[in-house]
């Protein structure tokens, strides 16, 4: 019968009494049942189920067979042979085989094998010296025998005789006693080599649940694979899902679907880590004319790379909070909600707060500005590839807080705010509104005194997929230097956290990021690599290069996103010789790497604070002045920075379904000639500060900022702004 692992066969079915047999002849004893071949079932571990009228789900090892029997009565006769012989086998293990005939005496590793012959042979030398003294016990016993006996024809007084015959006697015992000891020690020795067999099979035994414990681990991932496979056959679901991330493709626009392929198994194995190799060389005065650019750049020098150059000086001037409420404790099972919400949109799932953090997506959006020296260190370089190098810092830092932020924040409703307004120590202003409720989309505008603007519109693409969830960021990030005229852009990677079932929450960035200088054609890639269980890689590790519009390599970026990033000029490139797969690296000989990126230490106590970082404590804080759209006036998610889940639970439902009676009002009042509702929506919501726009670098539609919101501020007119709270 033809057996293959998460599979449905349909073969004919031996007899119970074939089954038996069967089993009883592959399992004999425990010594065998570790020695399995291939296709072999362990009965002592196997599990049986039954799948529907016909079907039999066993099993065992990590592996799973799913047989199907020509009838119901059928599948109730394997039923009853399968359990009988379980049983047999279980005794089997519990007997454990006291056959001392049995001469197998399995397999030990190396280490086990020499221990125990060691001591057998010490045994065995001990056995030679009770035989070496028996042989002289029993010679000096037959001569003192032998000279009683000549004692015993001499004549001696009666007494005496009675005395010596005395003696004889004792030394016959003695010799007897003698010989059953040494017999008691050869006996010892033989039953201690009988049972060593036994030990090594139960030692052996061990060692194959344990390798089998691990083996069952590793598939883990892949029986949810199947799992999903099994749910996704059912009736409504799509029958070939397509991949948006094509194998080489870089980017992902707005209009591409933007789920993977289901089938591919993540992060089991490393591809290629990089597709570079770097040979550091130590510098040299010749090479300081070779940088290809003329001038020299400030942050190239030692002195602006320290480590005390990366982190701002001086005090603010307001004084900010550093903490907030301890998270409280709740118990809350995870599958039980989400296990009925494979592969929907999570935007569109009912979340209670235990799973969020007490900040919106539009805060979480405005943390990417936490290290905006970056950019203002930017401002001042000559050589566009060494802006982009900063640039290319920054666009990776942004990822730094999301390392142990495995909570959802909060989803914006729609008209939802935040303002930064943070010109005195940070010297920007950051402005984000909610401008799409389905698809959840946010438009964000920055503005900083230092000469640089950054605008985006991004659109959260997220689907659970059983075993981990998949968070998609769509859209293009914009920066532009007004000095300079420097316009980058790029998207961000792809967000998974892993472990949704089983297992402590963890979270990796994974996918290619390419950004572009669109006056000057310099590009930046960087690659996001997986983490893997069996790579030696450091974790989160992030690589790139900086090219010119010529495609000549300047710079090689390497690090981790959650760490620090550092940048090494290169000075010579060239092709390596190809390895056993034909495949080619390229060979880049730097100088020494410079750090310019280093992460800011977590606050005391972070772990009870959500992990916010210091920027992130500040962000919920109450200001005078925002807008009544503000995400600090959100009453459910001030409710749970307090503590308060139970009435930020009951709060947050009664803001939603305002925000759906909302929406219904809207697409009520719409025209007939409307299409879809998602259609129908965006046609009659209009943002208040910001506007669809072509966006003449990507071609895409995008929400721009038109304006406004700063000197309403001013003026404290918010009369425009709608209820939502």
């Amino acid at each position: 019968m033809q057996q293959v692992s998460g599979r449905k066969l349909e073969a004919g079915f031996p007899t119970a009494v074939e089954w038996s047999f069967c089993i009883t002849t592959v399992a004999r004893n425990q010594g065998e049942m570790a020695h399995t071949c291939r296709g072999t079932i362990n009965l002592f571990t196997a599990h049986f189920d039954t799948e529907d009228s016909c079907g039999i789900v066993l099993t065992s090892g990590g592996r799973t067979y799913h047989l199907k029997a020509g009838s119901e009565v059928e599948r109730q006769q394997w039923i009853a042979a399968l359990e009988l012989a379980k049983a047999k086998a279980v005794r089997l293990m519990g007997n454990q085989s006291d056959d001392s005939g049995d001469d197998e005496d399995g397999t030990a590793s190396p280490a086990d094998k020499s221990e125990l012959h060691d001591t057998i042979k010490k045994l065995s030398l001990k056995l030679d010296d009770l035989s070496t003294c028996n042989e002289l016990v029993a010679k000096h016993g037959v001569a003192l025998q032998r000279s009683l006996s000549e004692l015993d024809g001499l004549r001696i007084p009666c007494e005496s005789g009675e005395k010596l015959k005395a003696v004889n006697e004792r030394a016959t015992l003695f010799r007897i006693t003698s010989n059953a000891m040494i017999n008691a020690c050869r006996d010892f020795l033989e039953l201690a080599e009988t049972h060593s067999r036994k030990w090594q099979r139960a030692l052996q035994y061990e060692q194959e649940q344990r390798v089998h414990l691990e083996e069952t681990i590793e598939q883990l991932a892949k029986q949810h694979n199947s799992l999903e496979r099994a749910f996704r056959s059912a009736p409504g679901w799509a029958a070939n899902p397509t991949k948006s991330f094509s194998e080489g493709s870089l980017l992902t626009t707005k209009g591409e679907d933007s789920e993977e392929d289901e089938d591919t198994e993540y992060f089991d194995a490393m591809e290629d880590s990089t597709s570079f190799i770097t040979v550091i060389t130590e510098p040299k005065e010749d090479r300081k004319a070779e940088s290809g650019t003329t001038g020299s750049v400030e942050w190239t020098s030692d002195n602006v790379l320290d480590s005390t150059s990366l982190v701002p000086q001086g005090p603010p001037k307001v004084k900010r909070r550093v903490r907030i409420p301890d998270k409280p404790s709740y118990s809350l099972n995870l599958w039980s909600i989400m296990k009925n919400c494979i592969g929907r949109e999570l935007s569109k799932i009912p979340m209670p707060v235990n799973f969020n953090e007490p900040l919106s997506m539009l805060q979480r959006l405005t943390e990417d500005l936490e290290y905006h020296h970056l950019l203002d260190k930017a401002v001042h370089c000559t050589s566009s590839v060494e802006q982009m190098c900063l640039v290319a810092a920054f666009s990776v830092s942004s990822y730094s807080t999301t390392v142990h932020r495995i909570a959802k924040p909060f989803n914006p409703m729609l008209g939802e705010t935040f303002e930064l307004d943070r010109l005195d120590d940070m010297g920007l202003r950051s402005l984000c509104e909610q401008v799409s409720h389905h698809p959840p989309s946010a438009a964000h505008y920055v503005f900083s005194k230092h000469g640089w603007s950054l605008w985006q519109e991004i659109t959260i693409s997220s689907k659970f997929r059983g075993k981990y969830l998949s968070i998609m960021p769509l859209g293009a990030i914009h920066l532009e230097f007004q000095a300079s005229g420097n316009h980058y852009v790029w998207r961000k990677s792809t967000s998974t956290v892993h472990n949704i079932i089983v297992g402590k929450l963890w979270i990796d960035q994974t996918g290619d990021v390419e950004i572009v200088n669109h006056k000057t054609k310099d590009r930046c890639q960087l690659k996001f690599l997986p983490y893997s269980y069996f790579s030696k890689e450091v974790a989160r590790k992030v690589t790139g290069v900086v090219s010119d519009s010529q495609g000549k390599a300047h710079y090689v970026l390497s690090g981790s996103w959650d760490e620090q990033m550092e940048c090494a000029k290169i000075v010579q490139s060239s092709p390596s010789s190809p390895s056993l797969d034909g495949k080619q690296k390229t060979v880049y000989q730097t100088l020494p790497a410079k750090l310019m990126w280093k992460k800011y230490p977590l606050p005391d106590n972070a772990e009870n604070m959500y992990y916010f970082s210091e920027l992130a404590l500040t962000l919920n804080e109450h200001e005078e002045g925002v807008a009544p759209t503000d995400s600090r006036l959100r009453p459910d998610q001030r409710l749970m920075e307090k503590g308060h889940w139970d009435e930020a639970n009951t709060e947050k439902q009664r803001l939603e379904e305002k925000q759906r009676v909302n929406r219904r009002r809207r697409l009520e009042a719409c025209s007939q000639g409307c299409g879809a509702e998602e259609e129908k929506e965006a046609e009659v919501y209009v943002p208040l500060w910001f506007e669809k726009r072509l966006d003449p670098v990507t071609g895409e539609t995008a929400c721009v900022y038109k304006g406004g919101y700063w000197e309403a501020k001013e003026k404290q007119d918010w009369h425009m702004c709608p209820n939502i709270f």
